[in-house]
């Protein structure tokens, strides 16, 4: 599996834990920032070619240095609460982690708005404690997207995308 972490969060991890040499872009990427909400760190993971994404709040540096058990666990549970299979993401856990820097500019500009919808649900819910989690990450994959045809997230998984 390629993950693609943005600089704040390869700052955590340890940049030098990037793969080199940087391997070409692919639809089945996984991309993943570091956000913060109420002082505590969050993580936000998004596939490139579905922007099917996972949300996970109050993460710690030590579970960000452990990004394979991490995303792995974080992926397969948000497949779960969708009751899809959990080998929809085909290399998702399946084959040692790559860290890699970003490279989709699209990808990444989506994962701003995300993050933007992620602070208007914290925000209405009255903080990141009082947020229902399940309910969050419901909705982020019902986010249309012009990048994905205005199909959201969980249709695309669901009814058209097939793992390569």
């Amino acid at each position: 599996m390629i993950l693609r972490c943005t600089k704040k969060l390869l700052a955590v991890i340890g940049p030098q834990r990037l793969t080199k040499p940087t391997p070409e872009a692919d639809p089945d990427d996984w991309y993943a920032n570091l956000l913060w909400f109420n002082r505590r760190k969050c993580l936000l993971l998004t596939h490139s070619a579905t922007l099917f994404t996972v949300f996970e709040a109050d993460v710690t540096a030590a579970d960000l240095r452990a990004t394979g058990t991490l995303t792995t666990r974080l992926i397969q549970r948000e497949l779960r609460d969708e009751q899809l299979p959990l080998d929809t993401f085909a290399d998702t856990g399946a084959r040692e982690l790559v860290l890699t820097t970003t490279a989709d500019r699209q990808v990444l500009g989506c994962m701003n708005d995300l993050a933007f919808t992620c602070q208007h649900i914290i925000d209405s819910s009255g903080g990141l404690g009082d947020t229902d989690r399940m309910y969050l990450n419901r909705s982020l994959r019902r986010v249309i997207s012009s990048a994905r045809d205005y199909r959201p997230p969980i249709e695309l998984v669901a009814k058209g995308w097939t793992a390569s």
